[in-house]
């Protein structure tokens, strides 16, 4: 495959000669540089789009939103100049590289990768990448690690919720995970709609409700399945707040105690579990969430997510800067968080 202006080869080649050494600028470098890393940011290769867009329109409820059509890498960075976002770490959106066909699984996990890279390679500055992988192909998916952080660098994983209806926690993803602990990988969690709920109403999108409760699920099979506690070099960040999962904590934490294998599963503690975890806040930065949110974590854990181009990067930068957060807060949301688990952006 030719991406737009460099071969696979010349791109591999380039990229295994720079190795991890191109660094990002620190965020605040000069008092005029963007504040903001933005880890819930998207880039919608137009290979990719062509070949999805009906599973497109089906995870928008029979449309596709016309923010998925107006995507391109300049208007990315003027977006991103615009509202003061110094990095954005790219990631492929739902419904991911995923359809049932293992050849195309792996094609497309590539392909996207290698774009993305070559995005980061032409702008090191500004851009990063988590890198999709071909679930539930198990032996795809361990190649695409190996690729991704030996070949290509990436800055970490972007996993979907649920693959099917499996989700993260269960044992048949088992050797993705303990591949992703050795490598201390972060891994960014984005949601779906799995196939037991996302037709549950057909008159509301999956993407207006479902996708927070898929958060919830995903993060719940983690939990009680043991993952969490046996892969601790795994470095998770989920989408939007967590989803439910910060309004629930407490009910999950008191009613699971009445299950033995559950209260096993997590000896520190169910809300102790989730306080190791990260968090964006992309179309979640309003006060009820965010108060939920911070009374479980504090604000080292979290980060800012934007959602773009499906969502103007402003409107959680708006809501960001109008939620009365003090100075220490704002700053480590803003980029604090991000700049402390990526090191190629800490300062």
């Amino acid at each position: 495959m030719k991406t737009d202006t460099l071969t696979r080869r010349t791109l591999l080649g380039s990229l295994a000669a720079a190795g991890a050494c191109y660094g990002l600028a620190p965020a605040y470098a000069a008092a005029s540089a963007p504040a903001l890393v933005d880890v819930h940011h998207h880039f919608i290769p137009p290979f990719w789009f062509e070949e999805v867009k009906e599973h497109i329109s089906r995870q928008g409820g029979g449309r596709i939103v016309p923010n998925w059509l107006g995507w391109s890498e300049q208007r990315a960075l003027e977006r991103m100049d615009q509202t003061g976002v110094a990095t954005a770490i790219l990631s492929i959106s739902a419904p991911g590289v995923w359809f049932g066909d293992v050849v195309q699984g792996r094609r497309l996990s590539r392909e996207t990768s290698l774009y993305a890279a070559q995005l980061r390679q032409r702008h090191p500055k500004r851009f990063g990448f988590f890198a999709a992988l071909p679930l539930p192909d198990i032996e795809g998916s361990l190649r695409e690690i190996e690729h991704a952080f030996d070949q290509l660098h990436a800055d970490g994983i972007v996993l979907m919720t649920s693959y099917g209806d499996r989700w993260l926690g269960d044992p048949f993803f088992e050797p993705v995970m303990q591949e992703l602990d050795r490598r201390g990988a972060v891994v960014y969690v984005h949601p779906g709609s799995p196939e037991c709920c996302s037709k549950l109403m057909t008159y509301v999108p999956p993407f207006l409700t479902e996708f927070t409760q898929d958060t919830n699920r995903t993060i719940t099979s983690l939990m009680f399945s043991g993952q969490l506690v046996r892969h601790r070099g795994i470095r998770f960040i989920f989408s939007h707040a967590g989803g439910t999962i910060p309004m629930l904590a407490g009910r999950i934490a008191q009613l699971s105690t009445s299950v033995p294998q559950l209260t096993a599963a997590v000896p520190d503690g169910v809300e102790a579990e989730l306080r190791r975890l990260y968090y964006e806040i992309a179309n979640s930065a309003n006060q009820p969430a965010m108060a939920a949110l911070l009374s479980l974590v504090p604000a080292t854990q979290v980060m800012f997510g934007s959602d773009f181009p499906l969502v103007p990067i402003e409107a959680t930068q708006a809501r960001l800067q109008g939620l009365a957060l003090s100075a220490g807060d704002l700053a480590a949301i803003s980029s604090g968080t991000a700049e402390t688990l990526f090191a190629r952006i800490r300062g």
